[in-house]
């Protein structure tokens, strides 16, 4: 790991002096590869998908494991977004002179070495790669052991494009190792490594919280609203929330909890519930709630809690928004939040004091997605809110230094 860490600070170097134009060649020839290759993405895939069934894991799991041919078209998709973004190196912004006569700015710069713990998904392989390039930083994967053959494959696909480009392919390294170890290494190398990334389960990402010697930049849960307000237009209401929960059940921006206003609940609250039973979502209802859809079961305090991702959701009637936002505050877990309402005082109310990541109107939480907020792929979502909050694009890999212009100035 300390070997692969030095190779990465070296290779860090290059791709900072790098220019946008190598950068931009790498990222179309690693979405050329990956294309290229499907047949044999889909393969190695395969072998993990079919592990992973034999050794029981959760259904959840292995649908974030899973590759087709849309998700990888959607990867090389993203890597061309990543290639047409301006390139944020070297931007000079905030200039200003000062009564002394010197020039004060501040200037876009990589982080260095970044580490990225991730389970399950291999598109991170592809998305992470893409991001820390264009950003000019060098990344280290380790991956999840369940999809160490499909991390391996796109990893080929990526080399191939650092080549093509004349860039070292140490700037991007798939751990080879499943041994946990390597995880506990990595988070601890801060000679190496400037700051972690963990992407996975609540376990993975405590157990890196807890123990990293390096910054981390981490969200626990996604523990996602959907609020109907009394002004909410129902068809809109019922569409939303049908999104928000049912177009996927196992990603960290899915509805986990449904809370709709007292008034516009028997309009609303019946006619979702039949959708939801329909597609064989368990509901987990308040007295309230379950007043109006006796299918649904009791919900316990710990239910409004969970980060189900499953086709399991939590229904709670509340009397007002200030009842909701209260809700939100003691249960959520600052990623998504969506208020549906025609009432835009209300609207914009929510928006200020939700405090979260993502604070939508009118959207499903579907939409906290770094290729749907136009960043081309996300390296993740963040939930702190320092040093990047949300889905974490190419400014979110990057950090500000001070720099100055003077002609002949000393400080008197």
């Amino acid at each position: 790991m300390h070997t692969v860490g030095r190779t990465a600070r070296d290779a860090s170097r290059q791709i900072a002096r790098a220019d946008s134009r190598a950068k931009d060649t790498a990222l179309d020839a690693m979405a050329t590869a990956i294309e290229r290759d499907s047949a044999r993405l889909l393969e190695a895939n395969g072998k993990d998908v079919d592990a992973a069934k034999r050794k029981g894991l959760e259904a959840a799991m292995v649908d974030r494991l899973s590759l087709n041919q849309k998700g990888i078209a959607a990867m090389a998709e993203g890597l061309r977004q990543i290639a047409r973004l301006p390139d944020p190196i070297g931007e000079i912004s905030d200039m200003r002179y000062r009564p002394t006569g010197i020039q004060v700015g501040r200037m876009r710069v990589p982080l260095g070495v970044i580490g990225i713990i991730y389970e399950s998904r291999p598109n991170v392989t592809a998305d992470a790669a893409g991001l820390c390039l264009k950003a000019g930083n060098a990344a280290i994967l380790r991956g999840g052991s369940e999809a160490i053959h499909s991390n391996q494959a796109i990893g080929a696909c990526v080399h191939e494009g650092l080549r093509a480009a004349g860039l070292p392919e140490d700037a991007l390294q798939v751990i080879e190792t499943t041994d946990r170890a390597a995880v506990g290494e990595l988070i601890t190398m801060r000679e190496h490594v400037d700051i972690i990334v963990p992407r996975g389960g609540k376990g993975l990402i405590e157990r890196v919280s807890s123990e990293s010697r390096i910054p981390v930049l981490k969200h626990l849960d996604g523990v996602c609203h959907v609020y109907i307000d009394s002004r909410a237009d129902p068809d809109k209401a019922i569409r939303i929330a049908d999104n928000a929960k049912t177009q996927r059940y196992g990603t960290c921006n899915t509805l986990e909890t449904l809370l709709v206003h007292r008034e516009i609940a028997p309009d609303v609250l019946p006619r979702l519930a039949t959708i939801y039973l329909e597609k064989g979502v368990e509901l987990r209802g308040d007295e309230d709630a379950r007043a109006l859809v006796p299918e649904m079961i009791s919900a316990s305090e710990e239910d409004w809690f969970t980060e189900y991702l499953a086709a399991v959701l939590a229904v709670r009637i509340v009397d007002s928004m200030d009842d909701a936002i209260e809700h939100i505050t003691k249960y959520g877990s600052q990623h998504t939040d969506t208020i549906v309402t025609e009432d835009w005082t209300k609207a914009r109310r929510f928006l200020r004091e939700v405090d979260s990541s993502s604070v939508m109107v009118n959207a499903s939480t579907r939409f906290a997605d770094g290729f749907e907020y136009g960043l081309g792929a996300e390296i993740g979502i963040s939930t702190d809110k320092l040093h990047a909050r949300g889905p974490v694009g190419l400014e979110g890999l990057t950090s500000l230094k001070w720099i100055v212009f003077g002609d002949g100035h000393v400080r008197s």
